[in-house]
């Protein structure tokens, strides 16, 4: 498309695109938006040095006009869109990306694989959270996913309310707390469960959680409290018929009188079975496969369409597809969240304006799209880990605005209708 661009003369024509998805993933009410700070830096960092043209040279992908546009790429335009943990709902124009073609098409990948996966994980996330009911939740999944997902799957995950993850890289990088226990693996290397108990409780002291069920649940809870003694932090639990088994394990911890230890599981959990140990004297989760797979939904279902351009005499034009199922709205939008009693969402109106308009303030709402980007120039509010814990924070209100059914899970329409308003 660059390439075809360059030579009829049309990659310079001011451009309007957006990232939305059609749908939330199915029976889902709400999705969170996250990923923007990851990719602004992405963005930031976007280059064709001398081994990818060379590559594109060689094999002839593009002609030397193109080769030439790509050696001194650097993305000038501006970009605005939805808060990093915001909600969003169908056809929320979640990024708005204002640019030449040839910029703003050169990023549909980029911007597409970066929102869909970490929105994905959030989406999912979120659920958990609600699900889980004020219980903190580690993120434990980076065994699941593709090594550099997982560092993503967990910067999306904390903003979505999760407290911890088991992933490293995430917590250097975007100084997310981290936690972890042992496996299975090494009360096996140990001559004995209670030898493997001693050994970690003799590095990591008594605080530490001990995994009890590598061979008998029973023996392994007795056994742990005999090593760390009643001020032992926590044992995990990661299999069995859990809501029997942790009252059983929390019966027993009291007769020892552990009285203050802390109960974990894990188990391949998602949000149905978190939700089913809802009545169960569980202190914490740790999730894993589901999380970092959206919980069904791995990718968010997010598209990213040309909305408007202008012609030959200036002026702006809106486009739209109409194909079967899949066309748009065409026109630069402004997005508003109602609000009713209580400050709880009543609908998104999304309200279509021209380019000398879109400074207007449509009444009755909380405007949602915030700049990111000024003419190539990124809002630093939004980067790095300050960035994630705006996102954090911003999640917690969004989701504080939402009526109450919002958090069934249940399958549902989305919680709010999405109005186009002209």
């Amino acid at each position: 498309m660059l390439d075809a661009a360059i030579t009829s003369g049309m990659h310079e024509r001011e451009c309007v695109f957006e990232a939305f998805a059609r749908r939330l993933p199915a029976g889902r009410r709400y999705g969170v938006v996250a990923g923007t700070g990851r990719l602004l830096e992405l963005i930031r960092e976007f280059r064709f040095g001398d081994a990818e043209l060379s590559w594109l040279a060689e094999n002839e992908v593009v002609r030397p006009k193109a080769l030439d546009w790509l050696a001194n790429y650097r993305f000038q335009g501006s970009i605005s869109g939805y808060r990093e943990g915001e909600a969003y709902f169908p056809n929320s124009p979640i990024l708005v990306v204002d640019a030449t073609f040839a910029e703003g098409v050169i990023l549909e990948t980029l911007i597409l694989s970066v929102l869909n996966f970490d929105s994905s994980v959030a989406g999912a996330a979120a659920r958990m959270v609600s699900a889980a009911a004020g219980r903190p939740l580690a993120e434990m999944g980076s065994r699941r996913t593709g090594e550099r997902s997982a560092v993503a799957a967990a910067r999306a995950a904390y903003i979505a309310g999760f407290a911890a993850t088991s992933n490293l890289e995430a917590g250097r990088t975007w100084q997310i707390p981290t936690m972890g226990t042992a496996a299975h693996a090494f009360t096996m290397l140990h001559d004995s469960e209670e030898q493997a108990f001693a050994a970690q409780v003799d590095a990591l002291g008594p605080g530490t959680t001990l995994l009890v069920d590598t061979f008998d649940v029973r023996r392994g809870v007795e056994l742990a409290v005999k090593v760390a003694g009643p001020g032992l932090g926590a044992i995990r639990l990661d299999s069995g018929d859990l809501p029997p088994l942790v009252r059983e394990v929390r019966e027993q911890l009291d007769a020892l009188g552990a009285t203050n230890t802390k109960i974990t599981v894990t188990n391949d959990l998602d949000e149905f079975s978190i939700a089913a140990l809802s009545a169960s004297p569980v202190d914490s989760y740790g999730v894993g496969t589901s999380v970092v797979t959206g919980s069904g939904s791995p990718a968010a279902g997010m598209v990213y369409k040309l909305v408007a351009h202008r012609n030959d005499a200036g002026d702006w034009v809106s486009v739209a597809k109409n194909s079967p199922e899949k066309a748009t709205v065409g026109g630069r939008k402004r997005p508003v969240r109602l609000l009713g009693t209580g400050g709880k969402a009543t609908a998104e109106v999304i309200h279509i304006v021209n380019a000398t308009d879109a400074a207007g303030s449509p009444s009755g709402g909380r405007d949602l799209l915030v700049p990111l980007v000024t003419r190539g120039r990124i809002d630093e509010r939004y980067l790095g880990p300050d960035g994630v814990q705006a996102a954090r924070s911003h999640r917690a209100l969004a989701m504080a605005e939402l009526p109450h059914e919002a958090f069934r899970l249940s399958t549902g329409e989305p919680i709010i209708p999405t109005i186009f308003a002209r």
